[in-house]
């Protein structure tokens, strides 16, 4: 089929790959490049490289709601669009120019977390499990009827980094099967539990030790590994990236043995920690260069 890709970040890579071996992708949309590095250099995003080292055609329009674009983009002659984080919301005309329409990979079972962070929200909340679903786009928030979805269960030490490997990949795989079986009977999302995965703000990021330690946990394997939660060690400011919950009691914030600290209700034992301006390392080859006070903060 005539495929247009519209993506931006490393997790729409995997799903364009696959798509550009079995299909005709006849132009990549992304986000403009943006500054960054120490010479805060434009940088193409990561579907932006991927594309242009696959050889295909890429745009990147600041915005598709002027008419001129929509008319670039149809007359492309896709038969459908593939969406995955790619951004820009896209006008009606748009959602109805490819002959099947857009659909979109979201990492979600929907309609839980739809919206900007499913990812790290679903691990924060402390979901058992979580997934991929191929939706049908329509005008509102990943509010259309779902096509397929696949499932993956939330381990008890995974992190928003690790689901976000997983679940490209099985985006990936997931919308070629989607691809070769269209066009598709979609399922209208029920309205009973829509949750919203509101954008991750920075503030939401240092933990208080006062809270029980699942809770503490969960807010470090969700935000690890961006924007990592992160507490004061002696003055330094220190990003905690695994955790897991364990056995044990003291003051809030109190260090008991290595890297395990006692919180509101038990304690979390951190697994990867990043000093500053330093790599991230296991906790046990961060403790050898680095003398931790009795408590952090």
């Amino acid at each position: 089929m005539r495929v247009v890709f519209m993506g931006t970040p490393e997790f729409s890579v995997p799903a364009l790959r696959a798509i550009a071996a079995r299909h005709q992708v006849v132009c990549v949309y992304s986000q403009p490049p943006r500054a960054a590095g120490r010479g805060q250099k434009p940088r193409p995003s990561p579907v932006q490289a991927a594309a242009e080292a696959l050889g295909i055609a890429v745009r990147t329009p600041l915005r598709l709601k002027d008419a001129e674009a929509q008319e670039e983009f149809a007359a492309l002659g896709a038969d459908v669009a593939v969406v995955v984080a790619y951004g820009l919301i896209l006008p009606q005309p748009v959602l109805d120019a490819p002959r099947l329409g857009c659909l979109n990979i979201h990492a979600s079972l929907l309609p839980r977390w739809r919206g900007a962070a499913p990812i790290h929200r679903a691990v924060m909340a402390g979901d058992a499990e979580t997934g991929v679903a191929i939706m049908q786009m329509e005008a509102g928030l990943d509010t259309g009827p779902v096509l397929a979805e696949a499932r993956t269960a939330i381990g008890a030490e995974d992190t928003t980094a690790d689901l976000h490997d997983r679940l490209a990949a099985m985006g990936a795989a997931l919308i070629l099967d989607v691809l070769d079986r269209l066009p598709l009977p979609a399922v209208p999302q029920p309205a009973e539990g829509v949750t919203y995965a509101a954008k991750i703000d920075k503030a939401e990021a240092r933990v208080d030790w006062t809270r029980p330690a699942a809770e503490v946990d969960r807010l470090i394997r969700g935000l690890s590994p961006f924007p990592g939660a992160w507490c004061l060690a002696g003055g330094e400011r220190l990003k905690l990236l695994r955790s897991r919950v364990v056995a044990g009691s003291g003051a809030p914030g109190e260090v008991l043995d290595g890297l395990t600290v006692a919180c509101g209700e038990g304690a979390v034992e951190i697994t990867e920690v990043q000093r500053e301006g330093r790599r991230a390392v296991p906790a046990a080859e961060a403790l050898r260069g680095m003398a931790l006070p009795p408590r952090l903060d």
